[in-house]
């Protein structure tokens, strides 16, 4: 499909989440199955097949579109597991129905996996190899993160599913940088709002006689938080670009480790500018902080992240690290 169409679809998509996705709709969700209605809405528009090709029965964005639509979600919090779903029918190449989800299984169990009771399929990475289980396959016992999503404990029948063949491209580390990515895009997208609900705020609260805006320590904070939310969304382009390639998994675990650490930063920035307000139940900025505060440590938090990078970059050498370092930022290798 031609990029240029890119723009187009992302607008589109803004404005349909932003007629049906409000605080009622986000706290409803809360603790609560996958709204039935705002799922459909979304697949009636596509958006979960963004990354299969159009062979595939998809529409085949580009994948920093795609990824960018995942973002979008994030920036209105849609209590969906679009980005899950979308990654896994990406990765098969093939049109899914209904809701899916990523698991990395130890044995027959997986913990914490994202909608995982709510899941049409879940693409699982066992020990034997990948395969796609459908609901009735799989036992789940609720749970939830700390933003109220449904992260739930999985168990799966033994010989259950279907064998699928891992990508390639993909590397050892295999569906945790996927998901890791997925995140990654979700936190851009939640840090994207909570700078702009600060600096909404900071532009209408005043303190002795003047918006707050106007005082140099909240610009500082404010820049700061503006100037992580955009590295980390760089970064998140950059592996993006990557879908596909050998580099993918060394890029995505750039940009989870970056946009971790930028989503500490960012949470805090709104909080101190919000002051108390922002931590009550009534103001919306809790639904995208308790969110950061959760994605970062889904699919791998920093740490884990930077010590496999660490392994990779040490492995190849110390002469190597100048050239590793262009070539994971600089496009896809040849």
């Amino acid at each position: 499909m031609n990029d240029d169409i890119g723009p187009i679809i992302e607008d589109q998509f803004s404005r349909l989440l932003g007629r049906i996705v409000d605080r009622a709709a986000i706290r409803a969700a809360e603790g609560a199955e996958t709204p039935a209605g705002l799922w459909r809405a979304v697949e009636e528009a596509g958006v979960p097949l963004a990354l299969v090709s159009e062979a595939g029965g998809g529409i085949g964005l580009a994948p920093t579109t795609a990824f960018n639509l995942i973002s979008i979600a994030a920036y209105h919090a849609l209590p969906l597991p679009l980005g899950e779903t979308m990654a896994a029918a990406g990765l098969l190449d093939r049109a899914l129905t209904g809701p899916a989800t990523l698991a990395s299984f130890s044995g027959l169990a997986a913990k914490r996996a994202p909608y995982g009771a709510d899941a049409a399929h879940v693409l699982c990475a066992l020990e034997r190899g990948w395969i796609l289980a459908p609901a009735s396959c799989v036992e789940a016992r609720r749970g939830a993160n700390l933003a109220g999503e449904p992260r739930d404990d999985l168990r799966i029948a033994a010989g259950a599913g279907e064998p699928v063949d891992a990508p390639a491209w993909l590397g050892p580390d295999g569906l945790d940088a996927v998901g890791a990515l997925v995140r990654a895009a979700q936190m851009r997208g939640a840090m994207r709002r909570a700078v702009e609900m600060s600096l909404s705020h900071a532009r209408e609260r005043e303190q002795f006689g003047r918006p707050i805006a106007r005082f140099q320590a909240v610009q500082h904070m404010l820049a700061d938080a503006a100037g992580q939310s955009l590295a980390a969304g760089a970064l998140v382009d950059n592996a993006a670009e990557a879908w596909g390639d050998p580099d993918f998994a060394f890029r995505a675990a750039l940009a989870k480790s970056r946009a971790g650490a930028a989503a500490g930063k960012v949470a805090e920035a709104a909080h101190q500018t919000h002051a108390a307000m922002g931590f009550t139940q009534e103001h919306d900025l809790n639904f995208h902080t308790r969110r950061l505060w959760a994605w970062r440590d889904e699919f791998g938090g920093e740490a884990l992240w930077r010590e496999r990078i660490g392994r990779a970059v040490c492995a190849e050498g110390g002469e190597a690290l100048w050239p590793r370092i262009v070539a994971a930022t600089s496009g896809p290798r040849a």
